[in-house]
């Protein structure tokens, strides 16, 4: 028997109805879990769904699985992990902000990117396209198939076996790259506040750092930011701030205070919009006309200058174009390989040939690799060939 010094979980459930907002997802209300198991002493059901993302094999690979900048890079970039983080951060300002669950936001930040194949945007490409015809490939949709499928560190059932909401939240995450699919379990309502909250933090989070990185690796320069209107913001406010600072300390100030714009924004909004919509409950915030975690049209406006910029001077560089060619040649010749030859894949894959297609088998296999295992695996297996 706990303490009386200890909180334990019903306790923080109390916490949570009295603390937080009544559109929240409260953890005591959740549907529940594919397989029933007993509740945890002192831990919430979302606190569980975190510690569970943390501890998965998927989670730590994104370790090694490309953001931008690939393994050729210097170790100051950012891989899925890093950016998995930062997600997180920026998601926890606004939910705390907006006195919604800090919990399930951290975990759908967390896991929203854990179906990411190697090699990031031009991996997924590539992996859509072979799988034309077989369901086609969608990191977003992957990463649900990750934690209800894929990962396997219970004897009793495949999975992570997540709570509802988490994985609700994972089914409607959208971004630019991501478009959720409306199915029979989730309907086609809008994602709760906490996995809204989520997708524009990743947003953010990929906005301000691919601008940093880019300008550290060398691809652009300041100078070549003078038009657009959000650098211009910021560099005027950081200048004020920090006028004697050395330029290279402002220019990461600047890509830092993108976030804080953006995140200042979005509370703005979101605080006008729930006064609008009075919601009493979460099911009020899903069955909404339009999302309440959004930017104002003016930084809407000037998030898709940025980001356009960054898809024209950056995501199509030649020094990226090389993770392109290199996706293009490992990925394509794995795929074909193990098409023909399953058994040179680990046991494990094997072992789902008997009720998975051929091509979904070899998919996820190889989605699951990250940047080195994909190059070294491609080098053994076409050396073995010679």
């Amino acid at each position: 028997m706990l303490s009386n010094c200890l909180i334990t979980r019903k306790q923080y459930q109390e916490f949570e109805k009295a603390r937080m907002a009544e559109y929240a997802v409260f953890s005591s209300d959740d549907p529940g879990r594919k397989f029933s198991e007993p509740e945890h002493e002192y831990r919430c059901c979302f606190q569980r769904d975190r510690d569970r993302i943390l501890h998965s094999a998927s989670f730590r690979r994104l370790e090694a699985k490309t953001q931008v900048f690939g393994d050729t890079s210097q170790d100051y970039f950012r891989t899925r992990l890093t950016h998995s983080f930062e997600v997180s951060q920026i998601a926890r300002t606004l939910a705390r902000a907006l006195g919604v669950n800090e919990d399930l936001t951290e975990a759908a930040s967390l896991a929203h990117d854990l179906g990411h194949p190697p090699y990031g945007h031009c991996g997924e490409a590539v992996l859509d396209e072979l799988m034309c015809g077989h369901g086609g490939f969608e990191h977003n949709s992957q990463s649900l198939r990750v934690v209800d499928y894929l990962e396997h560190p219970y004897p009793n059932y495949r999975g992570l076996n997540l709570c509802f909401e988490t994985r609700y939240c994972l089914a409607k995450h959208e971004t630019r790259y991501d478009t959720p699919e409306h199915t029979a379990e989730f309907g086609d309502g809008k994602g709760s506040l906490e996995g809204q909250i989520a997708d524009l933090a990743d947003s953010i989070a990929y906005d301000s750092h691919d601008l940093d990185d880019s300008l550290a690796a060398g691809l652009i320069k300041e100078e070549d930011l003078h038009d657009i209107r959000i650098y211009k913001d910021v560099k005027n406010i950081v200048q004020e701030l920090y006028p004697s600072a050395h330029k290279y300390a402002r220019q990461l100030r600047c890509a830092k205070a993108i976030i804080d714009i953006m995140v200042s924004d979005t509370l703005i909004v979101a605080e006008k919009k729930l006064k609008v919509l009075n919601p009493k409950c979460v099911s009020d915030i899903k069955n909404a006309d339009s999302k309440i975690i959004a930017l104002s049209p003016y930084r809407q406006e000037q998030m898709k200058e940025l980001e356009t910029f960054l898809y024209e001077r950056v995501y199509n560089h030649p020094v990226i174009a090389q993770t392109r060619s290199h996706a293009k040649e490992e990925i394509g010749f794995l795929f074909e390989k193990y098409n023909k030859h399953p058994e040179l894949m680990p046991k494990r894959f094997k072992s789902r040939l008997d009720d998975t297609a051929r091509e979904r088998v070899v998919c996820d296999y190889i989605s699951g690799m990250t940047d080195r295992y994909c190059k070294e695996t491609y080098r053994k297996v076409k050396d073995a060939d010679s």
